[in-house]
């Protein structure tokens, strides 16, 4: 992961439309990691979706350009599902694209 990595407007303002369009968050659950240990196996996760594989291969570079990596897609209800793993690459995607559940200040 590149931290340093200076991200263009544009593709910060497509990544944003991604994820705000059709994205989604899935956090790790302290209280669940604490009973159940290393056998719970989840952790910090983005999911973006795509509704062609056309859109998946746009979604893909976008993610390579801004310096993310990104896990294998999957299909799940006639669309592909994109995985951005790891606490820190969440964090940082966040504060890319902006994190729904912090609310702006108007």
């Amino acid at each position: 992961m590149n931290a340093q990595i200076t991200i263009p407007d544009e593709l910060t303002a497509r990544l944003a439309e991604a994820f705000h369009c059709n994205g989604y968050i899935r956090r790790l659950n302290p209280s669940r990691r604490a009973a159940e240990g290393k056998l719970y196996k989840k952790g910090d996760e983005i999911r973006l979706v795509a509704d062609s594989k056309r859109e998946l291969v746009d979604l893909r570079r976008l993610l390579r350009a801004a310096g993310f990596k990104y896990g294998r897609p999957f299909r799940h209800a006639r669309q592909y599902r994109l995985p951005v793993y790891g606490r820190r690459q969440v964090a940082r995607f966040l504060e890319i694209v902006g994190d729904p559940a912090v609310p702006l200040d108007h």
